[in-house]
């Protein structure tokens, strides 16, 4: 695929290994964004209201190149779970997901050469029951205080307490792939 250069605002390193697996030429740059949103919007809204608030960011700075932004989120009962605070916190999230499905939604915002195109992905996922040990123990060998819902989907946990997903998996990882390839072909048309 023959894309413009793209700015990945991001410093998550899954989403920058996603990329290279897509063989994507990217360079990574990174803008001070407040995550802050409106009340009252749905999860999905979420994701996409805080990915364009990360692009608009650039305004104008990558007029020819394409700059890439995701916003991913967790989802339980009407309750959005972000990054945790801290390990009390991220204990407290994965107890609320154990043996119940969440949704996971990520937001992506692409612009590129004064275009916007916005779009989200959502998956079901299905935890399986976790001991309080088992997530105890997750916090402190992983610390997943940089993820939402803090957990990571190729991490411990989510090898052996997924039973389902229905959706994309990329998508719960933090970039749904499979939309974002259709994305960037239909940006350059």
């Amino acid at each position: 695929m023959n894309t413009p250069k793209i700015i990945l605002a991001s410093k998550s390193p899954r989403r920058q290994e996603l990329l290279r697996l897509m063989d994507l030429d990217f360079e990574i740059v990174l803008k001070e964004v407040d995550e802050s949103y409106p009340d009252g919007l749905t999860p999905e809204e979420i994701a996409v209201y805080i990915a364009e608030k990360k692009a608009l960011a650039f305004d104008g700075d990558a007029y020819n190149q394409i700059v890439l932004t995701a916003d991913t989120i967790v989802a339980i009962d009407n309750q959005i779970l972000g990054k945790p605070n801290d390990a009390a916190h991220a204990i407290e999230m994965l107890q609320t997901l154990s043996g119940r499905v969440h949704r996971v939604v990520t937001g992506v915002c692409l612009t590129y050469q004064g275009k916007v195109n916005k779009f989200y992905d959502v998956s079901e996922v299905f935890f399986r029951p976790f001991k309080d040990q088992e997530i105890i123990s997750y916090v402190e060998k992983y610390k997943p205080f940089d993820k939402a819902g803090s957990y990571g989907i190729q991490e411990w946990i989510g090898l052996v307490g997924i039973q389902r997903i229905n959706g994309s998996y990329t998508n719960v990882v933090g970039l749904p792939t499979e939309k974002l390839h259709q994305q960037l072909l239909a940006i350059q048309n």
